[in-house]
């Protein structure tokens, strides 16, 4: 007699497939229903050959099981670590949301290939329940924010588990212009990057100045001066602990006379905005805030404003140019036109464009 603890052996495969060649369906799914609680009452137990053979009688069960069954075992098998890989990714890739649904959603077990098969090749309902991971990936999310609908990057954007990429940012703050609720899920993001938070608050506000003007045309002034206010609270709210360590040491360097230009262009080839924007500013007389409305603008015409009245190089221009297209994302841009431009930039000219700046944001020179 077989104890509770006893292992499968190798004969269970041929003794099923026996049992089932001429069973009914009821008789069938007792049989899944035994294997699987034989499997899951004594996993613990398992080495990864019992664990093999278990694979074979599942993938034998299912070829003659019916969708609500194979559901069944979709939801038992889905939470467990050590379930059988090859069940486990026949589950995952079948078309039935009802079988596939809880396998995409909890299992560990799939691996990130076949996840990114499913996502780029199956529908959103598929996408969906990927997105509900405790874990995605860049190379995932990467997929889901490019074929997943609306309700597919709300749900990606909003797991805390979810990594994002430059490029799914740079794509998710251009979409969410046109979308108020995406927006509020990437700005409730605490891994958004500043600079993308920036560029999402900056359309965010031109947004809501639309509606209310088109909805009280009287109190456009009113409104748009209530907006450039609050704007400002939530820029203010948005600043980080990185970003105040970044705006320090550049002070420190600034006091110390040892901030120049060649410091702000190294700070831009290390990809370091805050660095590089408060050393910007610095060499500029501005005040941070007024060199970052210019730096977050999608034209280049603000940074090289900036860079002409702090007397930059053209290099260093380059250098901070092509910073902004990595972070952003965006298509790169004519630098020999830019560079022409910029040789072509009187710093009086400069001068007085910066000047405009100030007044359109209502700030003072810096100290």
């Amino acid at each position: 007699m077989r104890s509770k603890s006893e292992k499968p052996s190798e004969n269970l495969l041929e003794e099923l497939q026996t049992a089932l060649s001429h069973g009914t369906v009821a008789r069938r799914v007792e049989a899944l229903r035994r294997v699987t609680d034989l499997f899951i009452n004594n996993v613990v137990d398992y080495s990864d050959e019992h664990v093999s053979v278990f694979d074979d009688v599942f993938q034998c069960l299912i070829e003659q099981i019916e969708a609500s069954a194979r559901a069944l075992l979709a939801n038992r098998l889905a939470p467990i670590a050590a379930a059988p890989p090859k069940i486990i990714r026949t589950l995952a890739l079948d078309e039935v949301i009802e079988v596939s649904g809880p396998v995409l959603t909890k299992s560990e077990r799939l691996d990130e290939a076949t996840l990114i098969e499913i996502a780029r090749t199956r529908g959103q309902a598929h996408l969906k329940a990927i997105s509900l991971r405790r874990v995605l990936s860049e190379a995932l999310t990467d997929v889901l924010v490019a074929r997943g609908n609306e309700d597919v990057v709300q749900s990606t954007v909003s797991n805390p588990g979810a990594r994002l990429s430059e490029g799914s940012l740079t794509d998710l703050v251009t979409r969410a212009e046109r979308d108020d609720d995406l927006a509020a899920c990437i700005g409730l993001r605490p891994d958004l990057p500043r600079h993308h938070y920036l560029k999402l608050i900056a359309k965010a506000s031109l947004s809501v100045r639309r509606k209310l003007e088109a909805a009280h045309p009287e109190l456009a002034d009113e409104v748009s001066s209530v907006v450039q206010e609050a704007t400002q609270r939530v820029r203010a709210a948005a600043m980080t602990r990185q970003t105040e360590m970044a705006r320090a040491l550049v002070r420190s360097l600034h006091e110390d006379g040892r901030l120049n230009e060649f410091q702000v262009t190294s700070f831009a080839e290390q990809g370091k905005f805050d660095e590089t924007n408060a050393g910007l500013a610095a060499l500029a007389g501005v005040t941070v805030e007024t060199a970052e409305n210019m730096m977050i603008e999608s034209r280049n015409e603000g940074v090289m404003v900036l860079a002409k009245v702090a007397g930059m190089q053209w290099t260093s221009v380059r250098a901070i140019i092509a910073m902004r297209e990595k972070l952003s994302g965006g298509s790169k841009t004519d630098m020999l036109t830019l560079r022409d431009a910029y040789e072509a930039l009187r710093s009086s000219t400069a001068q007085q464009v910066l000047r405009f700046h100030r007044m359109q944001q209502g700030t003072t020179p810096a100290a």
